[in-house]
């Protein structure tokens, strides 16, 4: 077996990789870990998942993987995953868990751990609970009887969240049209429920979860449906969260995508006329459009570039102290609110925007003009998909591109934390250059390192 944790916790197959031992352990060792040093007699570990029909069976092994090292659980059930950080960090729980695979499809699932001050683990925790599982270690502690631990439910711990959400708000939404996609997952219940307490006039779409549907063909992933929804009814705009709700994509009145470049762009705009945009500073990834340090520049704005992931930008914002980042992908921190990507916190906030800064979001959006920017997947074997830096065809080739595309362009490879694939990006002025060597550049991945 090899290293467990990608880049955002545990992920495979539920009941093929992400079996109910390995879950089982997950609990047992990574709350061990994370709580060992509690002056509590039992610490308090808060459980969640999101739609997925094996949340129920993995939640379960993951519960008694907690209670068997002598620490209680709080099921929660359904949630989005930064209501886990938001619960933990402002009450009494000294680490979390959601169970869900974001926006991959039903069939995976995946553990995410959150430490107590609602932070996901760095990696040095990371090693020492698969140092436990790799390693076929144990608890040296025998835990019988008393010890054990005991399971608690309580399902109205979601709205202490809702609550806090809406007090971040305008005080009425009434004057905003729009719909939201909630992808059949984690914010089916939340988020209309949200919007219709604001008095928005919101248009629900994807929000009847049946355990196989979260992220089939809607969803931040799939904005197809929403555009279309939203340009057939003549709305102001949309807004899809990801299966766990822990990102969000908008689309404009006339369905072109707002991506979270664009969203942040809106989002630190709206922040720095309210004196809210601490150091005058963005968080972003390598992923970033070039249109968005343009932008940026032009108004007269930092930016912070990380390594792929939102725990990379997390880190920095921690580090330097700033107030917003994110990801591309629909990732946005707001770590006055928040410690992770919040899909409802984000979304309040496009409201926001709109409403202060009194335009339209297709208006708002143009502020930053996107480059054309291709990405595709590579299908390659676990094992070899970081071995591309060191074949020498693969690089060769990846050199000459970069010489092409200089100054008009970039080239970024970046092997998937997640599933066993390269992804491949390339941006720049002109498309059909983009997408040829995007298309070359996958074929040679998939043929050498299969």
């Amino acid at each position: 077996m090899g290293k467990l944790f990608g880049t955002d916790g545990v992920r495979g197959i539920a009941n093929k990789e992400l079996t109910n031992e390995l879950v089982y352990k997950l609990g047992r060792f990574g709350s061990y870990v994370l709580t060992k040093n509690s002056n509590k007699e039992k610490a308090t570990i808060l459980v969640a998942k999101d739609t997925r029909i094996s949340g129920d069976m993995l939640e379960n092994s993951l519960i008694a993987g907690i209670l068997s090292a002598g620490n209680d659980a709080v099921k929660i059930d359904v949630v989005p995953t930064p209501t886990v950080a938001y619960l933990v960090r402002t009450m009494d729980f000294d680490a979390g868990v959601m169970i869900s695979a974001s926006h991959n499809s039903y069939e995976d699932n995946g553990i995410k751990f959150f430490n107590g001050d609602g932070l996901k683990l760095s990696d040095s925790i990371e090693n020492k609970i698969e140092d436990y599982i790799l390693n076929d270690e144990d608890i040296e502690e025998e835990i019988i009887g008393t010890n054990l631990g005991r399971v608690h439910q309580d399902y109205y711990l979601k709205f202490r969240y809702l609550e806090y959400i809406k007090s971040i708000a305008k005080d009425d939404f009434s004057g905003l049209n729009f719909a939201i996609d909630t992808a059949n997952g984690a914010a089916s219940e939340l988020a209309p429920t949200l919007f219709r307490e604001l008095n928005a006039n919101v248009h629900v779409l994807n929000d009847k979860p049946d355990g196989i549907n979260i992220n089939n063909n809607c969803g931040s992933t799939h904005l197809e449906g929403l555009s279309r929804y939203v340009i057939d009814n003549n709305l102001d705009f949309g807004l899809a969260f990801d299966g766990d709700a822990d990102r969000l994509l908008a689309v404009d009145s006339k369905g072109n995508l707002v991506d979270g470049d664009k969203i942040m762009t809106i989002c630190a705009h709206d922040m720095k006329e309210k004196n809210e945009l601490k150091n005058d500073t963005i968080v972003v990834t390598v992923m970033s459009n070039i249109g968005f340090h343009k932008a940026m520049k032009e108004n007269d704005l930092d930016v912070e570039v990380t390594k792929v992931g939102d725990r990379y930008v997390l880190e920095k914002m921690l580090e330097k102290d700033y107030s917003i980042g994110g990801e591309q992908s629909g990732h946005i921190i707001f770590l006055d609110h928040n410690t992770t990507g919040d899909g409802l916190l984000t979304a309040v906030k496009i409201c926001n925007a709109v409403i202060d800064l009194d335009k339209p979001l297709d208006e708002l959006s143009q502020v930053m003009k996107s480059y054309p920017q291709v990405l595709l997947n590579a299908k390659v074997s676990v094992d070899k998909k970081d071995l591309y830096e060191d074949h020498e065809l693969i690089n060769k080739r990846i050199q000459e591109i970069s010489s092409e595309l200089e100054g008009n362009g970039r080239i970024l490879i970046r092997p998937s934390g997640t599933e066993p694939l390269v992804r491949v990006m390339l941006e720049g002025e002109k498309l059909d250059i983009l997408n040829k060597y995007a298309k070359e550049l996958v074929m040679l991945f998939e043929e050498h390192l299969k």
